[in-house]
């Protein structure tokens, strides 16, 4: 059931939020309860199965929390490290089995020329995003970051549907005092933030994603069975794709906002305008920011502590803040920066191409590093810096992640070298389809200035926090005042016609690109 589909819009989604507010003037309990019923009948509404796939995983991943929670207040340090990383590994298996298996048995007939078989395993929806939370929450228990948690809570945190697909992904020490907070109660600012969230999502999605497919698919499509693009329809295959999955994800995000919004709950940001960074440690810090929490707090930090301890312990030199030589740059920054992004690649999908644009991102953000380390002995004066650096950083960044959207795209490593040979001009310089150029072109640019030249979302709407945590802030200087949203008639008015052009456009071939992961 996708979010910007009728039955959802007109039937799930209003016959759920009206059930709980009706049953939370008698019941808090059942309330929340009724959350958790419509988040499995949600999960189970394409294929049933899924349920009988992920159910005994919660309770398998609740049942080892409850251990390591018990072996900790008993201050049994081992076995609570043991049951630890027996729960990653189940988790790591159960996500390898369901989304790896079929990729790990082709890739061996491909190097080894054998012909294993292997029946097709059905893929259960939002496993890589469901995975991470659980893995999350079970080191946040042996951390001590969690004290106590119940079969309802856990269930609550880990099936509420808004964000089950596709995130974002989220800490149980966010979401539960929320849910524990919760009134249960019609709140009409809320459902008035949480409308208008949804609305924003809605048209992003339907009105820009969406026709901007109908452009760039047939250019991926056309190069998969080997047809030659030329140097401007490549451009356009990645800059388009470029655009539509950031309208594609932004307005999946702020639709996951608004729901949880509806039910008077905050999820945390996962999408802040990522094409306007000026470089790809930026657009990292605004691209799927959850995901770079989790890579960053529960796969780099780790990593480069436990090297850097290596290094001291064997007296090499350390660093605190830019490196100091090479080797330490190589050793404690850029290897473990490598090794993240193609873990990133791999839990993205299922396939060669998403192992290279995981190393590819792993490179741009060493070389990223390596320039700062250098910039800060060549260009001491800061303000003039960034006044050359910025604008040159912000195409250079562009360029990169458009590059990198072609191997996120393909269907394999064949179809991006056709469409980068094509990007080279290799296969020529023009459009057979003046008509089409024109209209993709109009699209594209039409994208470019609501992406790179309004303000976002959870900028108009920061009065409100709109996101947890996401408030005003002066060093935001796009969070203008003339661009907040008010309950007002004006607004009222806008928001209608952005609703109505969501609307018109419903219906047609439509999928959240994430939504595979």
């Amino acid at each position: 059931m996708l979010f910007n589909s009728y039955e959802f819009i007109f039937a799930f989604l209003p016959l759920v939020v009206l059930v709980f507010f009706a049953v939370g003037r008698q019941s808090r309990v059942w309330a929340l309860r009724w959350v958790i019923a419509a988040s499995l009948f949600f999960y189970g509404w394409w294929r049933p199965l899924n349920l009988l796939i992920i159910t005994p995983s919660i309770l398998v991943n609740f049942i080892l929390a409850h251990l390591i929670e018990r072996s900790r207040k008993r201050e049994q340090g081992r076995a609570a490290k043991a049951i630890l990383l027996a729960g990653i590994a189940f988790n790591v298996a159960f996500l390898g089995y369901f989304k790896y298996s079929n990729f790990i048995v082709a890739s061996i007939n491909d190097v080894f020329g054998t012909q294993l078989f292997f029946s097709h395993v059905i893929l259960p929806l939002g496993i890589s995003f469901i995975t991470f939370q659980k893995i999350a929450f079970l080191i946040d228990v042996d951390a001590g970051r969690i004290e106590s948690f119940s079969l309802q809570d856990y269930c609550l945190f880990v099936l509420f549907f808004p964000q089950l697909i596709a995130g974002p992904i989220v800490h149980f020490r966010e979401m539960m005092p929320q849910f524990r907070r919760l009134s249960c109660r019609f709140d009409g600012t809320n459902v008035a933030v949480g409308i208008t969230l949804f609305a924003f999502g809605l048209f992003e999605k339907v009105y820009f994603a969406d026709h901007l497919a109908r452009y760039v698919t047939p250019l991926y499509e056309q190069a998969a069975a080997g047809a030659s693009i030329a140097l401007s329809p490549a451009w356009v295959a990645a800059i388009g794709f470029t655009f539509q999955i950031y309208f594609d994800f932004s307005g999946y995000t702020n639709m996951a906002l608004g729901i949880a919004r509806l039910f008077g709950l905050k999820l945390p940001p996962n999408f802040n305008s990522p094409l306007r960074a000026t470089s790809i440690i930026e657009f990292w810090l605004r691209w799927h920011m959850t995901l770079t929490r989790f890579l960053t707090a529960y796969i780099y930090n780790p990593l480069a502590l436990w090297l850097t301890r290596r290094r001291a312990a064997r007296g090499a030199q350390v660093f605190a803040g830019p490196p100091k030589t090479a080797a330490a740059f190589v050793e404690l920054l850029a290897f473990p920066t490598l090794l993240t992004m193609l873990l990133s690649g791999i839990w993205h999908g299922a396939g060669y191409t998403f192992i290279v644009w995981g190393v590819l991102h792993g490179f741009y953000l060493t070389i990223n590093h390596g320039w700062r380390v250098i910039a800060l002995k060549w260009w001491p004066d800061r303000k003039r810096y960034e006044r050359l650096a910025n604008p040159a950083g912000f195409v250079l960044t562009f360029a990169c992640v458009a590059v990198s959207m072609i191997l996120f795209r393909s269907p394999d490593l064949k179809t991006a070298y056709h469409l980068l040979q094509g990007m080279l001009g290799l296969h020529g310089l023009s459009w057979s389809s003046d008509v089409v150029a024109k209209k993709v072109v109009l699209w594209i640019a039409a994208a470019a200035f609501i992406a790179l030249a309004c303000p976002n979302a959870l900028q108009i709407l920061a009065k409100y926090e709109p996101a947890f945590g996401w408030k005003p802030n002066a060093a935001r200087a796009n969070d203008r005042a003339r661009f907040s949203w008010e309950p007002s008639l004006a607004w009222a008015i806008a928001l209608s016609v952005v609703v109505i052009l969501a609307f018109v456009n419903l219906g047609g071939n439509s999928e959240f690109l994430y939504w595979q992961f």
